[in-house]
């Protein structure tokens, strides 16, 4: 049968987190998830599917949302106790990735359960990846004929990271068409030959009173969800900056992660007394100087190109129907 995971509410609640499969209103299989405060792992404390519903995937579909879960909140791995000597329970993880917890030492540890009956811990830690060298990967400018693969990266990327959905790839196509991109600072990154990441650069101001000072800012940067933690996005920022650097650029003020950008250098934009549009400061908002030092005296409030906020979400959703459908998800942190 086909079937769809979907978010289950769970009231006022955010910790625990529920995904499950509904048929004719009845929950037939269900995964729930932990976010312990004090250890960076995911723990599924439910992980169910009716008997007359097993092997069909429906397990396996909601490990994988508890993956992308743990991928998102950059978690260091997923815990899950199961009952000792259930052989078929053992197959399925073993087959999910999972392993007793304190293999290989091969000495997992055994513990009893509120019920009395013995549990094993297993946990899953996803591999680790290989860091690429410059040579592994080749940046250069886009081609018109690779607009929509372009596109298709940035959508999953970014697919139900910030909310359920993205609207990035349609950022994307529209900045191509604003006066305020520079194609001449963007740059796409291919390994053997396929499109893996893309960084996109436009036009910013910073205004104080009647003085405005030009700045760069960029985005999206992205790269496809299979090929993040290989040191991609680095490689395209470090080319990118340098060839902001020789074009004159002061420095760049972006919107974006704070916990990756600053092992690129960014700081928060109070260190250069600049605020958002609303006279904001927060630790997603953040730059860098291109040169020691250009960044002083610019102060004022930023300022990025009006298309950041014209992506009405009918035209998102028009568009995202070019590219091969991708599965709207609720995932815990998003933005809304």
């Amino acid at each position: 049968m086909s079937f769809q995971v979907i978010h289950l509410p769970n009231g006022e609640q955010k910790n625990p987190c529920s995904w499950g499969v509904v048929e004719n209103g009845e929950v037939i299989a269900r995964i729930e998830t932990l976010q312990p405060e004090t250890e960076n792992v995911l723990r599924i404390t439910e992980l169910f599917t009716a008997e007359a519903y097993r092997r069909q995937g429906m397990g396996h579909a909601l490990l994988a949302v508890a993956k992308k879960q743990a991928a998102f909140e950059r978690r260091s791995g997923i815990v899950i106790e199961i009952p000792c000597e259930e052989e078929t329970a053992e197959a399925f993880f073993q087959k999910e990735g999972f392993c007793p917890a304190g293999e290989p030492q091969n000495n997992a540890a055994e513990e009893k359960s509120e019920t009395g009956k013995k549990t094993r811990k297993w946990s899953y830690s996803p591999k680790r990846k290989k860091i690429l060298k410059p040579e592994e990967v080749e940046i250069r400018k886009e081609l018109p004929e690779e607009y929509h693969k372009t596109e298709r990266v940035a959508q999953e990327a970014f697919w139900n990271l910030h909310h359920p959905g993205c609207n990035e790839h349609y950022l994307v196509h529209k900045l191509r068409d604003s006066s305020d991109y520079l194609p001449e600072l963007s740059r796409i990154a291919l390994v053997d030959g396929e499109i893996v990441g893309t960084i996109m650069y436009s036009k910013a101001v910073v205004r104080e009173g009647e003085k405005e000072t030009p700045l760069l800012t960029f985005g999206p940067l992205c790269v496809k969800p299979e090929w993040q933690g290989c040191g991609i996005g680095k490689l395209l920022l470090k080319e990118t900056m340098k060839l902001a650097a020789q074009a004159g650029y002061s420095g760049i003020v972006i919107f974006g992660e704070p916990e990756y950008y600053p092992k690129a250098g960014f700081v928060t934009c109070d260190h250069f007394g600049i605020t958002t549009a609303d006279g904001a400061n927060f630790d997603a908002f953040m730059g860098i100087e291109l040169l020691p030092g250009a960044m002083e005296g610019i102060h004022g409030k930023f300022y990025e190109s009006e298309v950041f906020e014209h992506l009405p979400d009918a035209e998102v959703e028009a568009f995202s129907r070019e590219f091969p459908p991708l599965e709207k998800q609720y995932f815990p942190g998003q933005w809304d």
